[in-house]
């Protein structure tokens, strides 16, 4: 709690300091002089930032479409805020650079220049948010069963279902994944933003999916905000099979799926410890792992898994969130990477959290084909399109 409060402080302290060097940036590369457009800029820039803090605390009283607006309005706004103040920064590096060159800098056409851009990234990530695309990926298990040779699996991670995300945006992700005729489909957690309210009509296209081997879900973080409880119960209203700890042999295939810890339940890195014990592992079996975030790699190797399915990540979401999240995940924080007989394949995810907007990566719905060990050649880097 002492470590989120901090940050929480900090981010606010950060992002106070930001918009005051927006505005000053704004006033001085536009020519800003007047006192009363400079206490509407002031004005307009004090409510933007409150606004995300607002709109968040609005849409969780009262769950209707004018508090939904403004709260996609407020966390745009960070987004945009975000490539604004680059632009910003960037406006008097370029200023510095003219005057220790001695070059005369038109301080309009270079803000607009800088400004336009930014803008027009953010409106790009914005668009993009909501089109996912499909991964295509082959993996090949260690002892995978002659009758799932060449079938495919679909996972959906991090869609996010809440205030900005609805019933219509799932509606779209499903008619896609059918498309695709998989065999499975898996939801690696965080389907739920978090968001109380009517929940039953967000989750209502689950469903329509169709997999003739069945659709499984384990909890992410954000279900843990939500209350794993809630998530359960609107989900057994659906076909979706929920994964608690569990394994389930589908046809010769080992499907283990563990929950994501719960605060002050478990360490994050204690599921790895606990693969051996769960009730009906068979060690050394054909098995595909399904756990929220990219983490406890070895242990999950050693336990002779062949494929672990994760999320969390979003690959960052926003340029240049994604050093961070390379820095905490490293190699795993994207893509598909193995490791002897094992192999991990990370989503991006297809929703979004916060800003609703992705920039330096593409939303996802990865498509899986598998393949025994003699049909396929050892890789060990991403592969799709």
């Amino acid at each position: 709690m002492l470590n989120f409060r901090l940050i929480l402080t900090v981010s606010l302290v950060v992002a106070l300091l930001g918009h005051i060097l927006l505005y000053f940036t704004l006033v001085r590369f536009f020519g800003i002089s007047k006192k009363a457009q400079k206490r509407g800029l002031a004005g307009l820039l004090a409510f933007l930032y409150i606004s995300e803090m607002l709109a968040s605390y609005a849409a969780h009283l009262y769950d209707n479409a004018l508090t939904r607006a403004y709260y996609f309005f407020g966390w745009s706004w960070l987004g945009l805020f975000l490539y604004l103040l680059m632009a910003a920064i960037a406006c008097w590096l370029v200023l510095g650079m003219a005057r220790l060159t001695g070059h005369r800098l038109n301080t309009v056409v270079t803000g607009a220049l800088l400004f336009s851009i930014a803008f027009a990234y953010s409106v790009y990530g914005t668009w993009n948010a909501t089109n996912p695309q499909v991964t295509d990926v082959r993996v090949s298990i260690k002892g995978l069963p002659d009758n799932w040779k060449g079938k495919t699996i679909v996972q959906l991670s991090d869609v996010h279902l809440g205030f900005v995300y609805r019933a219509d945006f799932l509606s779209r992700v499903v008619a896609e994944v059918n498309g695709l005729r998989p065999d499975m489909v898996v939801i690696t957690g965080d389907l739920f933003d978090g968001m109380d309210g009517d929940l039953d009509v967000l989750v209502e296209p689950l469903n329509n999916l169709r997999a003739p081997e069945g659709v499984y879900f384990i909890t992410g973080n954000h279900e843990n905000f939500l209350g794993v409880d809630k998530a359960y119960s609107v989900l057994k209203k659906t076909g979706v099979t929920v994964l608690n700890d569990e394994v389930r042999d589908i046809d010769g295939l080992q499907l283990v799926g563990i929950s994501y810890p719960q605060r002050g339940m478990r360490d994050p890195k204690i599921p790895g410890r606990i693969l051996k014990t769960l009730p009906g592992f068979v060690p050394g079996k054909p098995t595909v792992l399904l756990f929220h975030a990219p983490v406890f790699i070895n242990e999950a190797r050693d336990a002779g898994v062949g494929l672990q399915l994760s999320g969390h990540t979003h690959k960052g979401q926003l340029f240049p969130i994604w050093f961070i999240t390379e820095r905490i995940y490293k190699e795993y924080a994207y893509g598909l990477h193995r490791l002897g007989d094992y192999s991990i394949y990370t989503s991006s995810g297809v929703g979004t959290w916060g800003p609703p907007m992705r920039t330096g990566n593409t939303p996802e719905i990865v498509d899986i084909m598998l393949d025994q060990p003699s049909d396929l050649k050892q890789k060990t880097t991403f592969q799709g399109r």
